[in-house]
């Protein structure tokens, strides 16, 4: 602790910039948005702030340092002009460095960091080192004095606490409200090539045409408490199955074969698997779905980018900060209990969805 901070006052005395609160950008052409710290989930939830960005300045080239992600392939994201994916390994490489280098010394009128749960110092400094004529970054965060601040000439004090209730697409943009940048638009959207549709033409191919419905289910997620539970899954799949004519399958983010092969076993008819494949390629299979039903993970995120009616199940993380938005985006949460939200309980809002459907 005491050498973290020795280095941040060296990195002060030697990188520290003068703070200003004009909060006029002008119209800036080149913007750089440092994300490397991120989640995949908050990296999806900022693509309102990216939209935000290209519609309040016509023309505007914007660059994406972003995190490496788990899973196959690159995110698309339409709204970015080019992506830098990060790799702190790649940082003994010589040649890496010098091509983020050479990517930070374009000349940006802005790099801005943007924060939802921590400080990135790393991030911060690749702010500060990039040639950019204004930096922008957080002061303080619901209370907590980001240390590495002085890194910034424009700093946005974001204090959540008294709307804790709010979207995590709609806090993206609380880093630029200040500067009169602003969205009524939270809608996550993820780009899906003629490459991504083929693959989802033939991901479908292999269902039975004659049956009304597809149903997707996500039934992994990377914490066991965010997961309900894979009896629960298998007893809505026979339920629906048993009431109406639809095809099925399932994804899963890190899911076991062990799981897999759990719901096989315990439902008595094929079920499709999607399973390691891109994001872009999830996203078309969902998009052609009738209804998506998922845990809470990046998986669902993914899922909220399409138009496709979909249920999240929620158990202790808060589903108004963290569910997907949109008109037929909905959530079901008991307790901080994932396994309290009973079978019936997502049955019945499946039901009233392909209800409305086959109308």
């Amino acid at each position: 602790m005491f050498i973290k901070y020795l280095i941040i006052k060296l990195v002060e005395k030697l990188f520290s910039v003068q703070e200003t609160t004009n909060r006029d950008l002008g119209a800036p052409e080149q913007i750089i948005l440092i994300q490397q710290h991120c989640k995949l989930y908050e990296v999806l939830t900022s693509i309102p702030l990216y939209r935000s960005l290209k519609q309040s300045f016509p023309g505007l080239r914007l660059c994406l340092i972003m995190p490496k992600i788990n899973f196959p392939g690159k995110l698309k994201i339409k709204y970015a002009d080019s992506v830098f994916v990060f790799s702190k390994i790649k940082l003994f490489n010589p040649a890496y460095i010098l091509k983020l280098l050479k990517l930070l010394r374009r000349k940006y009128d802005v790099a801005i960091v943007p924060c939802e749960t921590s400080f990135s110092h790393l991030s911060n400094f690749i702010a500060r080192i990039s040639d950019a004529r204004t930096r922008i970054g957080i002061g303080h965060l619901n209370g907590r004095k980001n240390i590495s601040t002085f890194l910034f000439d424009r700093r946005i004090n974001i204090d959540w606490r008294n709307h804790p209730d709010s979207n995590v697409s709609e806090r993206s943009l609380d880093i630029l409200r200040p500067f009169g940048i602003n969205t009524n638009n939270y809608r996550v959207e993820l780009e899906i090539d003629e490459n991504d549709l083929s693959y989802a033409e033939k991901f479908l191919t292999g269902f039975e045409s004659e049956k009304e419905f597809i149903i997707g289910l996500n039934i992994g997620g990377k914490e066991v408490q965010c997961c309900w539970s894979l009896i629960k899954f298998c007893s809505l799949i026979n339920k629906i199955n048993d009431n109406y004519s639809a095809n099925f399958y399932i994804t899963g983010e890190n899911t076991s074969i062990n799981s897999i092969n759990f719901i096989k076993k315990n439902i008595n008819f094929s079920i499709r698997i999607l399973i390691h494949k891109t994001i872009s390629e999830i996203a078309a299979v969902i998009s052609r779905s009738s209804v998506f039903i998922s845990n809470d993970c990046e998986i669902m995120h993914i899922a909220g980018s399409t138009m496709t009616p979909q249920i999240s199940v929620f158990g202790p993380t808060n589903p108004f900060n963290y569910a997907p938005v949109g008109a037929n985006k909905y959530f079901i949460r008991k307790s901080e209990l994932i396994d309290d939200v009973a079978v019936d309980d997502v049955y019945h809002l499946c039901e009233l969805i392909l209800q409305k459907k086959g109308s």
